[in-house]
């Protein structure tokens, strides 16, 4: 018995209770910033052109009805219980949601899936895919291919949308804490301060982005803690000071008699209620920037009891307060807002905190942008952009530079082009809405494709939350011309970008599929040919998993040599949020052993981070000897033939996966980690429409290294001296035109959107981190 076994699992629980005390002191600084400073504007919007403020006090009721009900329905009910348990593996937003609708379904279009991505150990279903699970919906989704299209539409417009609430709610959050200088100034001296100063604070916050959400979260959290205690504290003295009956306007009967006394004008005015749950989807979007597997439930209860015990409380004080006061002062000299209602004894330190609050506040929606425009690059439906990983220690937490400036230089432009809080507010509501009404269709998928639970329940989500989305997003749409267009023009750009992209990228990877070359072709490849072996490792890569790729074929015809140890690499992307490193490789044979030929597939998860060139060639050297160890031990044990080609696919590690895919001779991949003494093989055969999986053992006795056959020994040679020599990364260098008699749009996305935007984001030489005197352009030029 182990003595310090009782130490060690004491050890480990505190270190876990530790670590989710760490995320959730960072997270509220992060994940509830955005909503907990949603009281400086919405009253303001609400009332500033559509609804006038009465002696009855049936307007302020009604508003207050309507934001506690919103409140509490949709935070609380729909994003707390219910969105956030679908995170896929802790990772949240749009991206995330249609990656575990992929795994469950097939309706992804990357290009380059395979059966062996499913024998990942983070491609966890909720549920095997069972008969009994095997729903209409999965099927009627499967069948109908426009469907696919979509639902990829479908994600990226709620992306976009994310995107425009990025530099929207840094501009509405930080002029409305700066505007309550306009307590102190007169109107024509507040209205050139407020913009400067509004302006400085917002290059000041993109510009500390850089320094990680970690950090960022150790300074933010004990502000947004302040703040949640002081609008609560404000909110209960002017209940009791002015009206302690306000608790009864929370009866959802003022919310009917608002819309019976405003009718439209009313309905209209919701677009400034529903500014009050702005930061819900960054809440949902933020998950991944506070991802840690082993706390994962902790810190989800911890999520819970902080929303519903502090942050929900805190508001609906801070609302009942500012509409207690509001009850009692019909004729102020000021409009109607937030600061109205504060004590002129404590107006200047509240001033003061909610600057830093709105700061606080938008660096929520800033951290959510950076997220998801993560998941789109690694998904294939955005330009490739520089991508920083802030941490080490905490899976997700990242910069993208491009995005933050972007945004930076946008948020500014907004915030001087508009000037006032209603027009902020109006664009801001609509962005806000239609990423809500895109998380809930997908959520309703998820319900039954994922969860799988009756189809009723799905529709009834739908329905309900729908509905009410729905009813706020058509009071959007109504402030078009006051702010809303916004939103929808950005959305749009950025639509046609990621569509364009994704597009593009569908295609190409179709050219080559359909003009790789044959296994065959390359064999032939030799000195009758004038084709020479040189010294050296040479790494080619492609996006194709099997086959030979067209850019290596134009690259032998232009200069008749190769290298002695040729290597076709292929780094993919499939929908899970990270590859554990045990699990990234995939490696097998490109003909028989004496052609020195391999193919290696380097798996990454939509999180991961990619490594550096160094660390990549190293491992793939170290992968490459153990795959010939274990390849030639796994044929001398059944009596094949060394000088044939394998048809094998294997995954070797803790728990080694040997599968058989229905794929081309040249394209087998084996993979593996460190082969053990003694390993546990799970072999899967992907025969259609099932797969069976059957466990065998095999031994591989270390002392048989000794007993090496000179074959063996002579290929392992061959590997260092190859490494020795020096590595070559052979890329393609590629142009795309349409086809010709392409429509006029295709040839305008292709031949002048498609390659405009591959000029000016970074190469795949940049992204693979390739330095530049081991790099070997090859021009291939693509007809799609």
């Amino acid at each position: 018995m182990d003595l310090n076994f009782g130490k060690c699992c004491g050890s480990k629980k505190k270190e876990s209770w530790r670590s989710v005390l760490l995320l959730a002191y960072q997270s509220l600084g992060v994940v509830y910033g955005d909503l907990s400073i949603s009281p400086l504007y919405v009253f303001k919007s609400t009332f500033a052109e559509d609804i006038r403020h009465s002696e009855t006090n049936e307007e302020i009721y009604g508003v207050l009805s309507f934001v506690f009900w919103t409140l509490t329905l949709l935070p609380l009910l729909k994003y707390v219980f219910i969105v956030l348990r679908a995170d896929d593996n802790g990772e949240g937003g749009t991206f995330a949601l249609y990656s575990l609708i992929c795994r469950h379904v097939k309706v992804s279009l990357l290009p380059n899936r395979q059966a062996a991505d499913e024998a990942l150990s983070t491609y966890k279903l909720e549920h095997p895919p069972e008969k009994i699970h095997d729903s209409c919906v999965k099927r009627y989704l499967e069948k109908h291919k426009w469907l696919h299209t979509a639902l990829l539409i479908l994600v990226l417009l709620g992306t976009c949308m994310v995107i425009g609430d990025g530099l929207l709610t840094p501009a509405i959050s930080v002029f409305s804490a700066v505007s309550g200088l306009e307590m102190n100034m007169s109107k024509e001296h507040h209205q050139y301060a407020v913009i400067p100063i509004s302006c400085f604070i917002l290059v000041c916050l993109f510009a500390l982005q850089h320094f990680g959400t970690h950090r960022v979260g150790f300074v933010f959290a004990p502000i947004v803690l302040t703040w949640l205690l002081c609008i609560s504290g404000i909110g209960l003295y002017n209940i009791i000071q002015w009206n302690p009956h306000v608790y009864k306007a929370l009866s959802p009967k003022y919310m009917f008699m608002f819309l019976r006394k405003t009718r439209v004008s009313g309905w209209m005015s919701l677009g400034g209620i529903l500014l009050c749950i702005t930061g819900a989807e960054a809440m949902f979007a933020d998950l991944g920037h506070f991802n840690y597997a082993a706390i994962q439930a902790s810190f989800y209860a911890f999520l819970l009891i902080a929303f519903s015990f502090l942050v929900y409380p805190a508001l609906i004080l801070a609302y009942m307060g500012q509409a207690a006061y509001l009850s009692q002062h019909h004729n102020s000299a000021h409009a109607i807002g937030f600061y109205v209602s504060v004590p002129k004894c404590v107006h200047w330190p509240v001033l003061m905190i909610a600057i830093l609050a709105s700061v606080v506040g938008s660096q929520a929606i800033i951290s959510g942008t950076f997220s998801i425009i993560n998941q789109s690059q690694s998904l294939g439906c955005f330009p490739r952009v520089k991508v920083i990983h802030t941490s080490d220690k905490i899976h997700g937490q990242i910069y993208i530079p491009e995005i933050n400036w972007m945004l930076m230089v946008l948020c500014i432009a907004v915030t001087i082009g508009f000037r006032d809080v209603k027009h902020l507010g109006n664009a801001s509501g609509l962005a806000v809405m239609a990423v809500m009404l895109v998380t809930t269709c997908l959520m309703s998928l998820v319900i039954v494709l994922c969860w799988h639970k009756p189809p009723f329940l799905a529709l009834l989500f739908l329905l309900f939350f729908g509905s009410i989305e729905l009813l706020y997003f058509s009071a959007s749409l109504t402030k078009f011309r006051e702010g809303a267009w916004l939103p929808i023009l950005l959305s749009l750009f950025f639509m046609i970008i990621m569509f364009v992209w994704h597009y593009t990228t569908i295609k190409k990877y179709e050219f080559d599929l359909q003009n790789k070359v044959s296994l065959d072709w390359l064999l032939a490849l030799g000195p009758s040919l004038g084709i020479s072996r040189v010294p050296g490792i040479g790494l080619v890569f492609t996006d194709l998993t099997s086959g030979i790729p067209t850019n290596f074929s134009r690259f032998v015809t232009n200069l008749p040599a190769f290298h002695r140890v040729l290597v076709f690499v292929c780094v993919k992307s499939v929908p899970v949020p990270f590859v554990p490193a045990a699990e990234r490789y995939l490696v097998g044979r490109v003909g028989p052993v004496d052609h020195r030929s391999y193919r290696c597939i380097v798996r990454y998860g939509y999180r991961d981070v990619h490594q550096d060139v160094d660390s990549f060639e190293t491992e793939l050297v170290t992968k490459l000897g153990d795959f010939i160890r274990y390849d030639w031990h796994k044929r001398t044990q059944e009596d094949e033939d060394r000088s044939s080609e394998s048809s094998r696919l294997a995954v070797i590690g803790t728990v080694a996966y040997e599968i058989e895919e229905n794929l081309q001779p040249e394209s087998v991949s084996i993979g593996f980690t460190t082969v053990e003494s003694m390993e546990e093989v799970v072999e899967m055969a992907d025969v259609a429409p099932t797969a069976t999986i059957r466990r065998v053992r095999f031994a591989v006795e270390e002392e048989s290294y000794e007993e090496e056959e000179e074959e063996l020994r002579s290929e392992l040679r061959d590997l260092v001296a190859a490494q020795e020599a020096g590595t070559a990364f052979i890329l393609g260098h590629s142009h795309v035109k349409a086809k010709q008699g392409s429509s006029v749009m295709k040839r305008l996305a292709v031949n002048f959107g498609y390659n405009l935007l591959r000029r000016n984001c970074r190469g795949p030489d940049v992204a693979l981190k390739v330095p530049p005197v081991s790099l070997l352009e090859v021009g291939m030029v693509y007809v799609v």
